[in-house]
C-alpha cells in the first residue's frame, strides 16, 4: 500500500515562503493499493499535481470525499484525468443520501465559476451514493465513521494484505454538544492502525474561539494515537497560518510526548510529497514501513 500526500493544508491554500517545506495546498491524498486500484482522498488544490502524475496511465480512479467543503473540492476542475477521453472516474460522496457535496463538486464547473462545464468533460464520471454497498464488494476492506464536523462527513479506514491506513480529517474529537462519534468510538476505529492521518489544525491558543469549528487540537490527536495504539501518526490539515518553523516545533514536541508516554509511535507532520510504503514482511507478525519524498 503506497500512501502519498499531495495537499496537507486546511481551510484555504497558503502558498508562500513560510510554507515551502510542508506545502500550502489543501487536502488531497493518493493511495495505490497492491491490487492496482487508485484511491484518492479529497480533491483540494493538491489534486492538480496528482492529476499530472496520473495522466500518464489510463487506470480507473476512485475519489472518496470526506465531505463537500470548499477546501476539499476546489482542485477538482484542475484535475487532468477529467479531461481525458473515456477515463473512468468514480466519486463516492461522504454523506449517505446527501447529494450536496456532489453538486458542489460539479456546479463549480458551470461556465460561470469556471470556463469549462462539467457536462462537456470527455471522461466517464459516475457517482456512487450507496457507498457502503459499493465498498463491500472491493478487493480491500473499508470501514467508514461519521466525523464530528459542521455538515457531517466520513472518515475512512482501509485494510489490504495485512496493513491498514486511516484517513480522519475535519474531525473534532471533543465537539460541543452531541458528537456524531464519541472519543471512545474513535479509539476503536483507529485501534492498531499502521498509519493514522488525522486532522490536527488547532493548538490550545486557538481555543475557545474555534471550539465547534470541526477540527481537533494537536494535543488531543497525540492522546488518541496513544490510546488507540497506532503504529504511526501523521498530523494533517494544518492551519493556513501555521509556518514551517512552527510545524517543525510541533514535530519535535510530538516526538518528545510519545517518548514520555513510553509509546513506540512513529510521529510525522504531513508534508506534500511525503510517501509511506506499508507492507507486511515475510513474517506475518512483522510490518515494515518505508518513507520517501517525491518532488
Amino acid at each position: 500500500m503506497l500512501v502519498t500526500f499531495y495537499g496537507v493544508r486546511g481551510s484555504i491554500a497558503s502558498p508562500g515562503p513560510s510554507t515551502i517545506k510542508y506545502g500550502g495546498n489543501t487536502s488531497c491524498m493518493h493511495v495505490r493499493l497492491n491490487s492496482g486500484e487508485n484511491l484518492i482522498f479529497d480533491a483540494g488544490t493538491g489534486i492538480r499535481k496528482l492529476g499530472l502524475r496520473l495522466a500518464h496511465n489510463d487506470e480507473p480512479l476512485v475519489l472518496l470525499l470526506s465531505h463537500g467543503h470548499w477546501d476539499h473540492i476546489q482542485g477538482y476542475p484542475f484535475f487532468e484525468p477529467i479531461y481525458q477521453k473515456d477515463r473512468e472516474i468514480k466519486v463516492l460522496q461522504g454523506v449517505e443520501g446527501n447529494a450536496q457535496e456532489l453538486k458542489a463538486l460539479l456546479t463549480q464547473m458551470d461556465g460561470s465559476y469556471f470556463p469549462v462545464q462539467a457536462a462537456d468533460l470527455p471522461s466517464r464520471l459516475s457517482t456512487v451514493t450507496e457507498v457502503d454497498a459499493y465498498l463491500a464488494h472491493r478487493n480491500f476492506r473499508t470501514e467508514r465513521q461519521a466525523i464530528n464536523h459542521p455538515g457531517g462527513g466520513f472518515a475512512y479506514r482501509v485494510e489490504e494484505d495485512g496493513v491498514s491506513f486511516a484517513y480522519v480529517t475535519d474531525n473534532e474529537l471533543f465537539p460541543p454538544g452531541t458528537a456524531a462519534t464519541s472519543y471512545d468510538q474513535w479509539v476503536a476505529f483507529c485501534e492498531g492502525v499502521d498509519l493514522l492521518v488525522h486532522d490536527a489544525q488547532y493548538e490550545e491558543a486557538d481555543m475557545p474561539g474555534k471550539h465547534g469549528w470541526g477540527h481537533s487540537m494537536i494535543s488531543q490527536v497525540r492522546k488518541l494515537a496513544v490510546d488507540a495504539r497506532v503504529k504511526n501518526l501523521v498530523m494533517f490539515h494544518h492551519d493556513p497560518e501555521r509556518t514551517d518553523g512552527q510545524l517543525d516545533e510541533i514535530a519535535l514536541a510530538s516526538a518528545s510526548y510519545f517518548r514520555g508516554q513510553g509509546a513506540r509511535i512513529g510521529s510525522w507532520v504531513a508534508a506534500e510529497g511525503l510517501v509511506f510504503n506499508l507492507r507486511r514482511a515475510s513474517d506475518p507478525l512483522v510490518k515494515t514501513i518505508e518513507i520517501d519524498r517525491i518532488e
